[in-house]
């Protein structure tokens, strides 16, 4: 029965709905012999929540989803079905600071250390981490007796606290800021468990109500033309606030929480500036920008929870500077082979509506660069089938190779050490006969580096001296906000460095003055049109980054022929 609901997948039409009806209501009571036959039924569930063929579809696998940590086959494979999200089970991931902090905090005792996941190197290191928390009226006796971590912790926890919410409530005590806390806390990599309860993350229940009507459709098949979606906006875009927003962006933290995936757009999001972006079909986006001081240096990062009847399916991020939009797009594993094309069509319609983008680009790491999914998954021929394209000439000649090899051999397919060599170059698509640029954040951040460093041996009087300079230069208000402070520390030497700012006109230097301040503001996004609309502020932050000689964050290296 299981093998003939999962042969419906993409059917629709007829009597699809009537049979996949009768098949769920067989299987609701039916055991299924092993945890892997449970993990297919639990995720085609998920699948027509997401695709349902009509309102009784959507209903039933809704229901069974609702009900399905109290299946009796789910109890006997509970251990084996670990890490895999369903509701009951325990998610074990090495979560970094912010996440784990927030675990903790939402569900307080449910987070624990893995102490089995850690070899003796780690529970070294997590030993140092426990010293490094403590005190030195407290250090005294970790030094003398050097305790084991899970000892060390078990005494210094308070009653009734676990041993992760007494580290991580040590790390937050210790003097310093959140990036220090932080930079501690990831270079130990701890691994924890979560332990299921009430509310916590999973899979089978995370999902966003419903804020439009929307018709049930099967997947799109075929391929989109890009051009022909890009010109089409959304059908609405919802600025969300309140209890709404910090929902939508819990929700966004725990569907990468039981993935075992991070995002900081997601981890470090506001939830003063969410968005809910709606398309056809319960297509759905939720747009969620960063916390101020956790902004990319030039780019505006946003991420988005991809939804569908409110099933988080994927996600993606855009990076936008100038007219350019830096696209990183995935889809859960649970739905991919439906309309990922289609979506991710209409992601790039989103960051032209929400951004003005005119171009686009897909990073090597979403190609395969160092990353065996995307290379297992062909993502280099997913995005040049749609019309992206290399501008490195050898990854261009590889590539027409390829394609070559391909149509001569219909039934072969591109060996894995050929995608890992397309994917040592960006992907680009310029509908509109504009370039992409990269955000050069590395040779930026180079250049800052060197700025601060030439101003003295002292680095934080030269951020302060920059600081003042830049405020002066731009003709900054007296009284800045708080978050103002961040980015003016941040960008001042960065904006004193731009070739000839000295010789700028006084307004020129005032509106540079507003895009810092728009970089600033609740709505990120704020400061690109403010940014693209400066005549002097683009050509000169490029000029820095080729100057700076980081220049492979703007033509990426070669490809060497074979």
């Amino acid at each position: 029965m299981l093998g003939r609901l999962l042969a419906t997948r993409l059917e629709s039409g007829g009597d699809a709905a009537e049979r996949k009806l009768a098949l769920l209501a067989a299987l609701e009571a039916a055991p299924l012999p092993s945890a892997a036959r449970l993990l297919e039924l639990h995720d085609h569930l998920l699948f027509l929540a997401a695709y349902p063929d009509d309102a009784r579809v959507a209903a039933e696998a809704r229901r069974l989803l609702d009900g399905f940590s109290r299946r009796a086959d789910l109890l006997r494979f509970r251990a084996e079905l670990a890490d895999s999200g369903i509701a009951g089970t325990p998610v074990d991931y090495p979560f970094f600071y912010s996440t784990a902090r927030w675990l903790e905090g939402r569900w307080p005792g449910r987070l624990a250390i893995d102490w089995e996941a850690h070899d003796d190197d780690g529970l070294e290191a997590l030993r140092g981490l426990v010293l490094a928390t403590s005190p030195p009226s407290e250090a005294a006796w970790l030094r003398e007796r050097e305790p084991p971590a899970r000892a060390a912790l078990a005494r210094l926890a308070a009653a009734g606290a676990t041993d992760a919410g007494t580290l991580l409530a040590r790390l937050a005590a210790m003097p310093g800021d959140e990036f220090t806390r932080e930079a501690l806390h990831e270079s130990v990599s701890p691994f924890y468990r979560l332990r299921p309860g009430p509310g916590t993350p999973s899979r089978t229940l995370d999902r966003a109500p419903r804020s439009f009507a929307a018709p049930f459709a099967p997947p799109r098949r075929g391929r989109p033309d890009l051009a022909t979606e890009l010109a089409r906006p959304p059908l609405a875009v919802r600025e969300v606030r309140g209890r709404e927003a910090a929902r939508l962006v819990g929700l966004a933290r725990a569907a990468m929480v039981t993935r075992a995936r991070d995002l900081d757009c997601f981890s470090y999001g506001d939830s003063r500036d969410v968005r809910r972006i709606v398309h056809e079909d319960g297509l759905e986006f939720i747009a969620i920008g960063s916390l101020p001081t956790r902004r990319l240096l030039a780019a505006a990062a946003y991420g988005l929870l991809t939804l569908r009847h409110g099933v988080p399916i994927g996600y993606v991020q855009l990076d936008a500077l100038f007219a350019t939009s830096l696209v990183h797009f995935n889809t859960f594993e649970t739905f991919r082979g439906a309309d990922a094309a289609w979506v991710f069509a209409r992601v790039l319609a989103t960051a032209r509506h929400l951004f003005g983008a005119e171009a686009f680009a897909i990073e090597p790491y979403q190609l395969g660069r160092r990353n065996d999914e995307a290379l297992d998954s062909g993502a280099w021929w997913f995005y040049a089938k749609l019309g992206f394209a290399p501008r490195d000439p050898g990854i261009a000649a590889l590539a027409r190779r390829e394609r070559a090899r391909l149509a001569r051999h219909p039934r072969a397919r591109t060996p894995r050490t050929t995608l890992a060599r397309l994917a040592a170059g960006y992907l680009y698509w310029e509908p509109l006969g504009r370039a992409a640029i990269v955000p050069p954040h590395a040779a930026l951040s180079a250049a800052i580096a060197g700025r601060v460093a030439a101003q003295g041996p002292d680095p934080e009087r030269a951020r302060r001296e920059l600081a003042r300079e830049a405020a002066r230069l731009c003709e900054l208000p007296p009284r800045p906000t708080v978050t103002e402070r961040h980015w003016l520390a941040a960008w001042a030497p960065m904006l004193l460095a731009l070739p000839g700012i000295e010789t700028w006109p006084a307004d020129e230097r005032r509106a540079l003055g507003g895009i810092l301040r728009a970089k600033a503001g609740r709505r990120e996004a704020d400061f690109l049109p403010l940014a693209r609309a400066h005549p002097r502020f683009g050509p000169a932050l490029l000029e820095l980054a080729r100057r700076s000689g980081a220049a492979s964050d703007l033509r990426p290296k070669p490809v060497s022929e074979p």
